[in-house]
């Protein structure tokens, strides 16, 4: 039963990820980089406005935290576990497209956070939520889609926000010279969320503001100290990506050989399943947020994808491809543990500083994550199935850990994410005039401190289009 469950999710994740997913996804980062004229250009003007404080405007978190929260939730396994797998799937490559993804990715980011606050509302108890199933029936004025969207998206959150990442650390760490069973990693794991989760969304800001930063640069630090010691292979690495990213590699060097349409389809699946771009679960982090309009956290939620594909994961790729062609006996076959043995190629140092990663970066993305997964069921039903999702959620950390055959869970997730983007990518399209709209309005004619004054009505009242009342 196990192993049909497993070949039937093979078989939908080869279909989804074929070439639907593939033409839907880099179409719509394409089409929305050429109407929005390039936002990824205003990256500078973006780091500007982490800090920006917008006491004066409606929210509960500020630009930071969210973006903390967003990359809390992005920055997790697919950072690491999802490249290796993509590296030793399609090749050295994938790294290439994956890097696009994530570049192309910004605009597609800056425009499902736009929505996320154009359409934002108070719930029953005068919380700011929003995100794409809010956008769709506001916005689109087609409920359904948007109760579709949040179903899929609480079912995603379980394959790519949970079960994998609890999955992969309980391997690595279990791999390590710590030797810990998984079990025992599983316990940890689903102690250390529910202590956050009962702190809800600004105990969840707290500790991903402390600790996005410092994980970030301690696993840095370890790719880096990997690179200083094998650095006559660096720019080999680099040769051997672009290469292999534009042609057909026989297998060789430690690597196994790929095409370039597997190389295409794996990084840039790899690619949405670390930044997340067009899957719609960062905006709805975007929604509580005190900023003036929505173009200033737009822009700052576009830089997301920039940290966590352009930086962290190409970072990766470059580090596991330099260490297989240094040392060519470190297993390239199996991608879970390929990251692993490539940093102990440098001995425990090196190991050390990828267990602690690994598992800071889980416990960021299981708390990211519980968080988009209670906003798609308080659509659904209302506040009183929160706590029994969190509840199920720290229950499913545990059993994500000793759960044996790690391909049908990574398999799982990639149907889960496939599913879910594609009512977002509709939305996206459907309401691109609103995008153009408030863009042209906030950032080309030069508003973008501007306080948009327009209130944020309750779920119950209908939607009114303050640009054009103003």
């Amino acid at each position: 039963m196990l192993q049909l469950i497993e070949e039937s999710l093979s078989a939908a994740s080869g279909f989804l990820w074929g070439y639907i997913l593939l033409f839907c996804l880099l179409g719509t980062h394409l089409y929305l980089t050429v109407i929005l004229r390039c936002p990824q250009r205003y990256f500078f003007t973006a780091l500007k406005l982490y800090f920006a404080r917008g006491n004066k405007s409606e929210g509960h978190i500020s630009h930071f935290s969210s973006l903390m929260i967003s990359l809390a939730a992005n920055v997790g396994t697919g950072n690491i576990i999802g490249v290796a797998v993509a590296v030793t799937t399609g090749g050295p490559g994938a790294v290439f497209w994956c890097m696009l993804t994530g570049l192309l990715g910004m605009s597609t980011r800056y425009a499902e956070s736009l929505l996320a606050i154009r359409y934002r509302v108070r719930d029953e108890k005068g919380n700011i939520v929003g995100g794409p199933m809010y956008a769709i029936e506001r916005g689109m004025k087609c409920k359904w889609l948007g109760v579709t969207f949040a179903v899929l998206t609480a079912i995603a959150a379980f394959g790519i926000g949970n079960i994998t990442q609890s999955n992969a650390v309980a391997r690595v760490v279990e791999e390590s010279s710590l030797g810990f069973p998984a079990w025992g990693t599983g316990l940890v794991l689903a102690l250390l969320v529910a202590g956050v989760l009962l702190g809800g969304l600004k105990g969840i800001s707290r500790v991903c503001s402390a600790c996005v930063p410092a994980m970030a640069l301690i696993y840095m630090a370890g790719c880096a100290l990997l690179l200083i010691a094998n650095a006559d292979y660096i720019l080999p690495a680099i040769a051997r990506i672009m290469d292999s990213a534009f042609t057909e590699q026989a297998a060789g060097g430690g690597f196994i050989g790929s095409t370039l349409m597997l190389a295409m389809q794996t990084g840039c699946k790899r690619g949405l399943f670390s930044n997340e771009s067009g899957m719609g679960s960062s905006p709805i982090v975007s929604a509580p947020v005190r900023t003036p309009n929505a173009v200033q956290q737009a822009l700052v939620a576009s830089t997301g994808p920039f940290w966590d594909t352009v930086v962290i994961c190409t970072l990766t790729g470059i580090t596991l491809t330099v260490a297989v062609m240094a040392h060519p006996q470190v297993d390239s076959e199996a991608g879970e543990v390929l990251t692993y043995h490539a940093f102990a190629s440098i001995g425990s140092i090196g190991s050390l500083l990828l267990t602690v990663s690994l598992t800071t970066f889980v416990v960021s993305t299981l708390l990211g994550w519980s968080y988009f997964g209670e906003r798609a069921l308080q659509y659904l039903g209302g506040i009183k199935l929160i706590t029994p999702y969190r509840m199920l959620w720290v229950l499913m950390t545990f059993v994500g850990c000793i759960v044996p055959r790690s391909a049908l869970v990574w398999d799982f997730a990639d149907v889960a994410n496939g599913l879910m983007a594609l009512p977002n990518l509709i939305s996206l399209f459907a309401l691109s005039g609103t995008l153009v709209l408030y863009t042209r309005h906030y950032l080309w004619e030069n508003r973008l401190y501007k306080v948009d004054e327009f209130s944020i009505p309750s779920s119950q009242e209908p939607d009114k289009e303050p640009l054009k009342e103003s």
